[in-house]
């Protein structure tokens, strides 16, 4: 199942190298074996001739997905001088040996690095000022030694400091082992907790740490308080979310003050709240859940900032007494406007910072708390987007962020609330030359079959010219509300360089254009996603920025099910797609309740058990709707471990597109053996599958020089 994490998988250069040797000399694609099993619902019979491919214990199922990356390998091997040129093209934009714009907490500074010819990064700090020693806390390439996999998940120092609890995934799963380490001594203690998530807090003694677990479909569900030095066995259960539609995530305020526990499912939130100074007391419930109403909350002195859309589509802003926080005491603070969605807040001491997105840009606005002016913190081009730092600090007047846009690199900013002065911090450097004043961004806006106008970000060299001779390079991902940012990639000029204009479409059932638009493009509106993307690429073909024959399309996740459902709809309309990670299975993934999310997700596609959603479902998911005609050349991924998307859904789709389309076009699988949703965990693994990716696309259109 998916969410909006979207990152993907690819094989590791090396172990496909390996797989070489047993690749099958004709260049034939294997064939997946049929076993029919058939269900039925609403009087509809649904069969399914790949189920077998489920059973990931099956030598059978192990053999047949490398059987598909041999013939991956084989029907690419032509490409391996190209793969290697981008790896290289890739790989010398990049700083290798590197580190972050530190982040100061009390007295230390803290940051990570990365040293070149490393995979990961290297945690460390400064305790005074950043002219004093470097102590390393966290090494994470000597933790990831021997490990096929590796990834950190929680990671968080004590109060004092002295200790840090952190996690760490070996194999994919998004399962993590959480240890903690004594940063005077180095050594690391003897508490270990396992089947640990991501959310990790301390309380203010350094006593007690709060963690949560999973159940058997990886739902975050308890909420456990461990005292340092006490068996992990002995451990109190803090709390448990019963129903199976909520997740569980824990946070601390930025105050400090207060632990907050968060439940939530796709529509309906809850928090409860406890002071990090009394760990041992209960949460007391902020706001009991209330149907498809939704909020978070921020401390701030004897208030709570509370984010809500009750009775407010595109959210509006309250205050409650900490001393007495019932809805009854609401008071707002910034209303509902039809036009602005209020995305989060970020609360300081003297300072309201407010986050917002009005006609799909992010804007950012800053409260004085002392006087109650506001002002808009300006940016300088017309498509860009930002992040707010970690701002670990309450008691300041500095806030950090991070801006950038399809043509602008990552740069960090402290920016003074009260002077307005920002202050460049960092600017990630693209080495070998690059000069952003050679490259031009620009929004246009596609009109979708129901007249709804749909933005599209583009960016391209200048001097491009709409002749309809351009690659072009569309994403998007459509879905969870989550928005499809404009942000810089030094890989992408792999392609610009090439001639390629970028796209991104941002579609209905993302956020972009408010809470409204999430909402017309899920449940039973999810189809508008599948037909904005089609007049977005329509838009493009027409107004001669490329033409079908040179459009390549690419989404992952969520994405991935954008990908299968345009390709069944209009398989003429595209030159390529890749699909990475693909949700294509929806019916029957939907009607499992053992698969990890399953339930959680109801909110988000229907229930097909209820008839209409099953109907609904049955038109648009990807794999029963495959049909008997041309596809075009397609390169699809799955991980094998990936708890979000299962593997399954890939390969099925993949076996019955092979036995049904009627072109001669290639059609590559290709599975991660050993990770999950997110890919390779090392980041030169991530350049090799950019790489990848790129020598497929430019293999098929004839591009494999910059310039050409």
């Amino acid at each position: 199942m998916p969410t909006n994490l979207t990152l993907w998988l690819f094989l590791p250069c090396a172990a496909l190298l390996a797989l070489a040797a047993a690749a099958p000399p004709d260049g034939k694609p294997p064939v997946a074996k049929r076993q029919p099993r058939a269900q039925t619902l609403h009087g509809d019979t649904l069969t399914d001739d790949y189920y077998w491919l489920r059973d990931r214990q099956d030598p059978e199922v192990i053999r047949y997905l490398e059987e598909e990356n041999r013939y991956t390998e084989a029907r690419t091997r032509h490409t391996a001088v190209l793969q290697e040129q981008l790896y290289q093209e890739i790989l010398g934009r990049i700083k290798e040996t590197d580190l972050s714009a530190p982040d100061r907490l009390g007295d230390y500074y803290y940051y990570s690095r990365t040293e070149q010819g490393k995979q990961y990064g290297i945690y460390c700090r400064k305790k005074g000022s950043l002219e004093s020693p470097e102590q390393v806390l966290l090494d994470a390439n000597a933790l990831a030694a021997g490990q096929k996999y590796f990834r950190l998940g929680a990671y968080r120092q004590s109060p004092d400091h002295r200790l840090l609890a952190y996690s760490t995934d070996t194999n994919g799963s998004e399962v993590y082992t959480l240890v903690i380490q004594d940063l005077e001594t180095g050594r690391r203690l003897p508490d270990q907790i396992l089947n640990t998530y991501y959310g990790v807090e301390w309380s203010a003694d350094n006593q007690h740490l709060f963690y949560t677990t999973l159940d058997a479909a990886k739902r975050p569900y308890r909420l456990w308080r461990h005292r340092l030095g006490a068996d992990s066995k002995d451990d109190q259960l803090v709390y448990e979310e019963k129903d199976e539609m909520f997740f569980l995530r824990l946070s601390k305020s930025r105050s400090r003050e207060y632990l907050l526990l968060s439940l939530e499912s796709k529509t309906t939130s809850e928090v409860r709240f406890l002071r990090a100074d009394r760990p041992v007391e209960s949460f007391r419930v902020l706001h009991p859940r209330q149907h498809d109403v939704e909020y978070h909350a921020e401390h701030h002195g004897s208030r709570f900032f509370i984010v809500t859309n009750d009775h407010a589509r595109n959210f509006k802003l309250m205050e409650a007494p900490v001393a007495n926080p019932a809805k009854t005491n609401w008071r707002e603070v910034i209303p509902h406007r039809a036009a602005v969605k209020l995305d989060d807040i970020d609360a300081f001491q003297d300072h309201l910072v407010i986050y917002e997105r009005e006609r799909g840009l992010k804007t950012m606005r800053v409260r004085n708390l002392q006087t109650g002016q506001t002002h808009t913190v300006e940016f300088p081009e017309p498509v860009y987007t930002f992040g707010a730092g970690p701002n670990l600090e309450f008691r300041t007047s500095q806030l950090r962020f991070q801006y950038t846009s399809l043509v602008t690199p990552r740069s960090v900013f402290d920016y003074d609330m009260n002077t307005r002065k920002r202050d460049l911090q960092k600017r990630y450097d693209v080495l070998g030359g690059y000069d952003p004043t050679q490259y031009q961004s620009e929004r246009v806006f596609a009109k979708a079959s129901d007249g709804t106008q749909v933005p599209v970000s583009l960016v391209y060299r200048k001097g491009m010219t709409r002749n309809g001779k351009n690659p072009l390079f569309l994403y998007a991902y459509g879905s969870y509300g989550s928005s499809t940012e404009p942000s810089f990639s030094s890989d992408r000029l792999s392609l610009l360089d090439r001639g390629f204009v970028f796209a991104m479409a941002h579609l209905r059932g993302g956020g972009e254009m408010g809470r409204p638009w999430y909402d017309q493009g899920k449940l039973l509106n999810k189809k508008n996603t599948f037909t904005d993307f089609i007049a977005c690429a329509e838009h493009l073909v027409r107004e001669k920025y490329t033409s079908s024959d040179r459009l390549v399309i690419s989404g992952g996740s969520a994405g991935g099910l954008l990908m299968g459902a345009v390709v069944n709809l209009r398989p003429d309309l595209f030159r390529a797609v890749i699909a990475k990670v693909p949700f294509v299975d929806v019916i029957n993934t939907m009607l499992d309740q053992t698969i990890p999310l399953t339930v959680t997700e109801f909110e988000e596609w229907g229930n097909p058990q209820d008839k209409k959603y099953y109907h609904y479902m049955k038109s648009y998911s990807p794999y029963d709707n495959v049909g008997a005609k041309a596809y075009p050349p397609m390169l699809v991924t799955a991980g094998l471990n990936d708890p979000r998307v299962a593997y399954w859904e890939p390969a099925k789709w993949v076996a019955k597109l092979r036995r049904l389309k009627t072109d001669q076009n290639v059609l590559l699988l290709k599975t991660n053996l050993g990770a999950g949703h997110g890919g390779p965990s090392g980041r030169y693994d991530r350049f090799r599958e950019t790489a990848f990716d790129y020598a497929f696309l430019l293999d098929l259109l004839g591009l494999e020089k910059p310039g050409t």
